[in-house]
């Protein structure tokens, strides 16, 4: 393994991996237009939950979700994808009604996937959620870490934006994590609509730069590392047309000095040409392989972009925990992500085959 991390046995742990997260109810309007719509589809997803989820449906891993959701009709309805999905949903806090949701409500997410010039768009309505409000102490992080046994522990920037119980709930639930010998992997995913009200930037910074401390594989886009961390991306334009992996490899080395206890560090490179049209790669880096890149994949058709990283991730993650090399865990969490931009929903849809044969090179022809 060319990586500097430390993995518990898997025989001591009932989890292979455990994400902290919201999960929402997707509500999708298909080919056309939230602001048209007359029937949605209804999905799970949530940028934590989305990566366990991967692990578990694609990967088959033993994954959980630790999350809260109200006891009603909807959160049981989120419990039953939950389930379908494979994940284990025993961890997950079950929050009274209040009837109307006046004090506590399941976030809802409205997404169109877009096409050609018109882009995606995202309307997510998540105040006051049981997700929100879960509080540091109510999980028993010293249960769950050390007499259950969690190998790797995955959150991110999108929980902690939530609200600053949420952010205090990450923080111990990485603290507890690192205690026990849980490797913790953070996906910055910066959000300004979840940031706008409480901060913007410069608290996305606080936040996030107290959780980096406890972190061993971060994960991120550009815009990630600038706003989330306050890195700067050198000759990289907000396309990412003229980005060259040397521009990110300094800046890792930059994000590597300041952090180390970072043992990886990767990041997707996007570039956008249409809704449904992108250039795809990542790019990986560890302390004992340096950087390593994915195959790229420029005009990569998508049809529902969101999702991606959270699959890049998840492959990304699978490669780690099997201890393959860095090399191979960048291009199996590059293949997954490509994959799963290639149907609808938050979540995959890949096999496991699939992202070996698309990783080590296989090509769309028809298997008969």
């Amino acid at each position: 393994m060319t990586t500097s991390l430390t993995l518990r046995p898997a025989s001591e742990c009932r989890y292979d991996a455990v994400s902290l997260g919201e999960v929402m109810l997707r509500l999708d309007p298909g080919e056309g237009r939230i602001r048209t719509a007359r029937a949605f589809r209804a999905w799970e997803g949530g940028g934590e939950y989305n990566v366990v989820r991967g692990l578990r449906k694609v990967f088959g891993l033993r994954t959980a979700v630790v999350t809260a959701l109200v006891d009603n009709e909807v959160g049981r309805l989120l419990e039953d994808f939950i389930l379908a999905g494979g994940v284990d949903a025993s961890l997950i806090r079950w929050v009274p009604s209040d009837g109307v949701g006046r004090d506590v409500r399941n976030g809802l997410n409205f997404t169109e996937r877009g096409f050609g010039v018109r882009g995606a768009v995202g309307v997510s309505d998540r105040g006051l959620t049981a997700a929100s409000q879960l509080g540091p102490d109510d999980v028993d992080w010293d249960h769950l870490f050390g007499e259950l046994g969690v190998r790797w522990l995955h959150t991110g920037g999108i929980y902690a934006a939530l609200s600053e119980r949420s952010a205090d709930t990450a923080l111990a639930a990485c603290r507890a994590a690192k205690k026990h010998g849980t490797v913790v992997s953070y996906d910055l995913n910066y959000r300004p609509s979840l940031w706008k009200s409480i901060g913007g930037p410069e608290r996305a910074q606080q936040v996030n730069r107290e959780l980096a401390r406890f972190v061993d594989v971060m994960i991120g886009n550009e815009e990630d590392f600038t706003a989330a961390l306050g890195f700067e991306v050198p000759g990289v334009d907000d396309n990412l047309t003229d980005l060259a992996v040397d521009s990110f490899a300094a800046m890792i080395d930059e994000v590597a000095q300041a952090y180390p206890n970072f043992g990886v560090i990767a990041t997707t490179m996007r570039g956008v040409k249409t809704a449904t049209v992108n250039d795809w790669g990542a790019i990986a880096w560890s302390r004992d392989a340096g950087l390593v890149q994915a195959v790229q994949r420029d005009g990569l058709e998508i049809l529902d972009r969101v999702g991606g990283g959270d699959s890049f991730a998840s492959g990304l993650i699978y490669g780690l925990l099997a201890e393959e090399s860095l090399d191979t865990a960048v291009n199996l969490g590059a293949a997954h992500g490509a994959l799963a931009m290639t149907t609808p929903g938050d979540t995959s849809m890949a096999s496991k085959a699939e992202v070996l044969k698309l990783a080590s090179g296989g090509s769309a022809r028809v298997d008969r």
